[in-house]
Parts: C-alpha cells; sequence; structure tokens
C-alpha cells in the first residue's frame, strides 16, 4: 500500500499558480456557459438515456451517482428547471442525503454513440409532488420522489475524453468475465464469497433474479 505523499512544493495551493500551468482559455470555451437550457441542450437531455449526478455532503464528502432510464426519462419543466425520478435503489440515499444537506449538484448527460456531453450544474431539492411523479412512472410504478434541479450553468462539453478513452469503440470493449461478478466482489470485501461454485453461481442469479423484480 502506497503511502505517497507530495513534497509542499510541488503541490498547488492556489488559483493563480495552477493557471500559469495552463494556456488561457479561449474566448469560446467562457461564452458557451449558459445560465439555462437552450433548445439544443434541450434535445440533448431528451435523447440522453444516462446521468451521472454529483454532490456533497454538508461537511464536504464528495459523491458521484449515476442514473438512468429510457431516453428522455429527464423531465425538462422549464428552461431552467429539470426533474429526475429517482428509481429503486439499495436504499443507502446518498445522492438524497447530501441534497437535502447541500442542494449543490453537477449534472453530466451522456448519449450512447455520442463522444461530446452536456454538462448541467445548480441547486436541487428532493420533491414529492404526486402529479409530477405520475407522470415519471414506469410499468405504472411511479417513483417516491423526484429530484427537481434549477439550473444555473450549462454548457456542452467536448469529444477529447470520450475519445481518449475509446468508450464507444467495440474493439475496445473489455470481457467482464475477465474480473469477478459484482456480488462475488461485494461478498470478498465484507463477509467472504462461498467457495463452492454451485454456490457462487445461485448467489448471482438470485442478483439477476431481484434486478427484474426491483427495477420500477
Amino acid at each position: 500500500m502506497s503511502d505517497y505523499t507530495p513534497k509542499p512544493e510541488h503541490r498547488i495551493t492556489d488559483e493563480a499558480s495552477l493557471r500559469q500551468l495552463f494556456g488561457a482559455t479561449h474566448d469560446l470555451a467562457m461564452r458557451k456557459s449558459l445560465d439555462r437550457l437552450s433548445g439544443h441542450a434541450q434535445d440533448f437531455i431528451r435523447r440522453s438515456p444516462f446521468l451521472c449526478i454529483g454532490t456533497q455532503s454538508a461537511d464536504g464528502r464528495a459523491d458521484v451517482s449515476p442514473r438512468g432510464d429510457p431516453a428522455g426519462f429527464v423531465t425538462i419543466l422549464d428552461d431552467r428547471t429539470l426533474a429526475i425520478p429517482d428509481r429503486p435503489g439499495n436504499n443507502r440515499l446518498d445522492t438524497l442525503v447530501n441534497i437535502v444537506a447541500n442542494p449543490s449538484v453537477g449534472l453530466l448527460f451522456i448519449i450512447p454513440g455520442f463522444d461530446d456531453t452536456l454538462r448541467v450544474n445548480g441547486r436541487a431539492s428532493v420533491v414529492t409532488d404526486p402529479d409530477l411523479l405520475a407522470g415519471m412512472a414506469i410499468q405504472n410504478k411511479p417513483p417516491k420522489v423526484a429530484i427537481v434541479v434549477t439550473v444555473t450553468e450549462v454548457f456542452m462539453h467536448c469529444a477529447k475524453a470520450f475519445r481518449r478513452s475509446h468508450l464507444w469503440d467495440p474493439q475496445h470493449f473489455q470481457d467482464r468475465s475477465e474480473m469477478p461478478s459484482l456480488i462475488k466482489i461485494i461478498l470478498d470485501e465484507t463477509s467472504g464469497a462461498p467457495a463452492d461454485d454451485k454456490d457462487m453461481r445461485a448467489l448471482d442469479e438470485a442478483l439477476e433474479q431481484d434486478y427484474q423484480k426491483t427495477m420500477y
């Protein structure tokens, strides 16, 4: 286990020192930031089946959580307001608890096959409006709550990260079987996974069945 600690002279502790290492920001990169959802941003959100939401607890502990549903699952209430359904999960409620304590959020919208992404920053609240939730129902099951975001900043993010990672290139896809299953990883790191392969397969199958029953 590494005990690496950077020397004080190698740590950057102020913005001025940081910016000295980089070139000037392109004017267009500054001007692209908007305070509302343009028509293009709204079109992007309607196409997106997946986003990541970043939150922070009251004491500054950061968290990022994925959210996914059929494309267009995020409701655009107006050009400054979004609503994200909260589907069944493991009930840790990390994102929701953080929002209650600290409403600042960051969203990253992703569309499969698109290398560029959409970033949205704003302030969120957890709401139980039955009319709003009813419109988010899937298989006649509305979410218990929705995350309503008041938008403060919107801009498109360039394609470099996705192109560097070859995220959508099938030639770079990795074989999932080269790592243990999710349930085995969790058991290895907690109570211990069964040594018997048959028992492990039964646990993996049970998890898949649970996915099917509790997706919505």
